[in-house]
């Protein structure tokens, strides 16, 4: 099985780490990288633009790439797949996709994405059986076009599909109203993690807000 952009990713990170490639050498070209990892060169080519931008390498037209001197981590978000955060705690993640329709966005989606029709799913994610997370997600239509979102989530589908280029975030909270109450399963008036996400290339890709049954609790380390 060919490796994927995330395992090409990690060995190069490794071969950095273990000064295989030192500070100041220009590592091998794509193609020489894709042809000894047994992978396409469109592969390679996302791994190290994902490590130059963390600013463990540099890219320089007709100059190849290179490992910094003087590495600079720079801040990054990182946008995890709720399946993988679910079965990390112990648990067995569960999907149900609940619909999935074009139709007019509301003035945040707008905001985000632009006017006209906009993808809109709703998916319900579960552990071991109870519902985790609710994922309200609006797309540019054009984003996922013909992709079914019935048996993987348009979260984990966005992640390793498409490479974005900015992203907003924030955290707040919310109180279950009826329509929470019967889909994340908990008292009325719970109070309810809530994070909205916008991410965008050239153009916007999608505005997602996250609602989290009641007891979620996100860790975070710098």
């Amino acid at each position: 099985m060919a490796m994927g952009w995330q395992e090409v990713r990690d060995e190069a990170l490794r071969r950095i780490r273990a000064r295989d490639w030192p500070p100041g050498a220009r590592i091998p070209d794509e193609a020489a990288l894709a042809g000894e990892l047994g992978c396409t060169r469109v592969t390679v080519n996302r791994a190290l633009r994902d490590l130059a931008e963390a600013g463990l390498l540099e890219r320089r037209r007709r100059g190849g790439t290179r490992v910094p001197l003087t590495p600079v981590r720079r801040a990054t978000l990182s946008i995890p797949i709720i399946r993988q955060d679910i079965a990390e705690r112990g648990q067995e993640p569960g999907y149900r996709l609940l619909s999935d329709r074009l139709e007019p966005g509301g003035a945040e989606a707008r905001a985000a994405l632009g006017d006209g029709p906009l993808r809109h799913v709703l998916a319900l994610h579960t552990a071991d059986g109870a519902p985790y997370c609710l994922e309200d997600r609006w797309l540019t239509p054009a984003v996922a076009e013909g992709v079914d979102f019935a048996e993987v989530s348009a979260n984990e589908w966005l992640v390793g599909h498409v490479t974005y280029a900015e992203a907003h975030l924030s955290f707040g909270a919310l109180t279950a109203d009826t329509a929470l109450t019967e889909a994340l399963d908990c008292p009325p008036g719970a109070a309810l993690l809530l994070l909205e996400r916008s991410t965008r290339a050239e153009t916007p890709i999608t505005w997602v807000r996250l609602i989290y049954a009641p007891g979620h609790r996100v860790d975070a380390g710098l």
